[in-house]
């Protein structure tokens, strides 16, 4: 099931967005501001994230900003009473893909929501396939042809992440902001030691190989 992170202050405005999208089958969390949305994010698998701009703690602009430095990708929409294009520049330099001006129309709100996962080839199942294997993010499982694995959580999309992104170089902190959350207390060396898990199921195959950065952190290169 596609899940969707709704971040808004407004609770009438939140409920409301929240009951639509439920009616068109989407998961659906809530947030009231951006410190308690990190935290869902931390905990939870999200498609998709709506988000309003002013609100208290921390506001929809660092939200974003935390969460593309952090190397997350997912499509965000932005809602907000904010209509200048000053405003628009903002949200947009800073990662949103989608903007809607207060007061919305929801059934709009739907068109534009699904557009987004689409673009983002979300919409139905989240599949990798790079040569024979498969891997299956929703049940956490890689499908070499010949075996099929069932990864713990953090080694799966560990492995999910660095296989989306071939040849982009991941710090290991940035691997520990996305993998294990921006407030975990573990240290790099469980990137590490992930690493030499992954390496120990996979590391002959031809599809692809985890390569070192030597002081720096990790990449795959697939030749498939």
């Amino acid at each position: 099931m596609v899940s969707i992170l709704v971040v808004e202050d407004n609770d009438n405005l939140r409920m409301l967005m929240t009951d639509r999208l439920e009616m068109e089958g989407y998961q659906i969390f809530e947030s009231s501001n951006g410190e308690e949305a990190l935290k869902v994010l931390d905990n939870n698998k999200v498609d998709l994230l709506i988000t309003d701009i002013m609100m208290p703690i921390l506001d929809g602009y660092q939200l974003i900003d935390i969460l593309r430095q952090a190397g997350y990708n997912i499509p965000v929409l932005m809602v907000t009473a904010k209509d200048s294009f000053e405003d628009k520049e903002i949200g947009f330099r800073l990662g949103t893909d989608d903007y809607m001006v207060k007061p919305i129309n929801i059934n709009e709100m739907v068109l534009r929501v699904s557009a987004l996962l689409r673009r983002a080839q979300i919409i139905n199942e989240n599949i990798l396939k790079i040569g024979d294997m498969v891997l299956d993010y929703n049940a956490l499982t890689v499908d070499t042809g010949e075996e099929v694995y069932e990864l713990p959580k953090k080694e799966f999309y560990l492995l999910y992440k660095l296989l989306s992104y071939p040849r982009k170089i991941f710090t290991r902190q940035q691997l520990l902001d996305d993998i294990w959350g921006m407030d975990t207390e573990v240290d790099e060396r469980t990137v590490d030691s992930h690493i030499k898990k992954l390496r120990k199921k996979f590391g002959d195959r031809e599809e692809f190989k985890i390569v070192t950065i030597r002081g720096l952190g990790y990449k795959v290169e697939r030749y498939i």
